[in-house]
């Protein structure tokens, strides 16, 4: 895959977007309430294209360039492998959220999403509330994740825990030949939404459970809630841990990180886990360590919000097909092994498998 941090500037956007093969890219400024968001849609060949708002502070326009085209590239797969029929999509808004979010952002923002007629379908992501969406739904009803109150599903992220959940278990019984996670290390790196919903399912089972976190106040709550350790967060590659959970931003599985990591099992809720995916995934391989493709066990946030974008939502139903990433992420383990592949290019063909069988077309990765 084509690193996008470095090479926007010299190969042009539209290049890129090419190499990626991106569809759309839309950028999207107000002057009057200080938005800055860009949308990116990836592939529409499932359906319209569906996932989630991120907002961040990004360090310039470059990273969070990068990002919305990563996310959304990461959509089309998430979305192929659970078996529903959207497409891939994601946006970013660039910013401060403790400092600049408020609902005439929010409803400003709702409108560029109104603009694009459906092609794009939003929901929540890391900084953002079933409030937020609520505030969207105002200006557009291509919007999910809309508080239950006002008949939506709420927020996806226990969904999206469980899932995570799901896949770790189905990791450690194939490391380990039963799921069973009591007494295992598990540092999960990131608790906001996500991760402090799996922090709830792994000290209820009984593991060893360490959070690291960049903000002081998400520790905080989290420990007050449970018994767990902290790690700093520069600490966190080196930590001796039998699983590691990403469940912050992507990129945390690098070049330098990979060869400290201590731990049996990588298996965690952030998007875009692998830097690089063809180098580190084989940087993974070739260490021993499992990993559970991002794409494949964090879908259980989308599954929710599918749901209740085609007017059919049922929690139950939601559950029981998130479960499923058990068997998914056991089978794709196994076609690795099997193969002599990385479990990361496993996932990506059974996702591509899937589009270029409904779509007729071809795909490269």
């Amino acid at each position: 895959m084509i690193d996008t941090q470095d090479k926007i500037q010299k190969a042009g956007i539209f290049q890129i977007m090419q190499n990626m093969e991106h569809e759309q890219l839309v950028f999207c400024n107000d002057d009057a309430t200080g938005l800055k968001a860009i949308i990116a849609i990836h592939n529409t060949v499932l359906g319209p294209a569906m996932g989630g708002t991120r907002m961040w502070h990004y360090s310039n326009e470059q990273d969070a360039i990068k990002d919305a085209l990563r996310l959304s590239r990461g959509m089309t797969f998430k979305n192929a492998i659970a078996g529903l029929n959207i497409g891939g999509g994601k946006a970013v808004i660039i910013g401060d959220a403790r400092k600049i979010k408020n609902e005439i952002l929010m409803r400003r923002f709702g409108k560029f999403i109104n603009s694009l007629n459906g092609k794009y379908w939003t929901a929540e992501d890391v900084n953002m509330t079933s409030k937020d969406m609520e505030y969207i739904r105002m200006e557009t009803p291509f919007v999910t994740g809309v508080p239950e109150s006002m008949g939506g599903s709420g927020d996806p992220s226990p969904v999206t825990a469980f899932g995570v959940y799901m896949g770790m278990k189905a990791s450690a019984k194939y490391v380990y030949g039963k799921d069973d996670l009591k007494g295992k290390r598990i540092l999960v790196q990131g608790v906001g939404n996500v991760g402090s919903y799996l922090v709830d399912h792994l000290v209820e089972e009984g593991a060893e459970v360490f959070v690291s976190d960049i903000f002081d106040d998400k520790i905080k709550a989290i420990t007050q809630k449970h018994k767990v350790g902290v790690v700093q967060p520069d600490d966190v590659p080196s930590f001796d841990m039998d699983i590691y959970a990403p469940c912050a931003l992507g990129a945390t599985l690098n070049e330098q990180t990979i060869p400290q990591l201590r731990c049996d099992i990588v298996a965690g809720g952030a998007n875009n886990q692998l830097d690089d995916e063809r180098a580190d995934g084989n940087r993974l391989k070739d260490r021993g360590i499992i990993y559970a493709p991002d794409f494949l066990i964090n879908s259980g946030g989308i599954t929710n919000v599918y749901y209740e974008q085609i007017g059919n939502y049922n929690r139950e139903k939601v559950y029981q097909q998130t479960e499923r990433i058990y068997d998914v992420c056991s089978d794709v383990l196994k076609f690795a092994a099997e193969n002599d592949s990385t479990t990361h290019e496993a996932a990506l063909r059974l996702a591509l498998k899937r589009i270029e069988g409904v779509g007729r077309i071809r795909m490269t990765y």
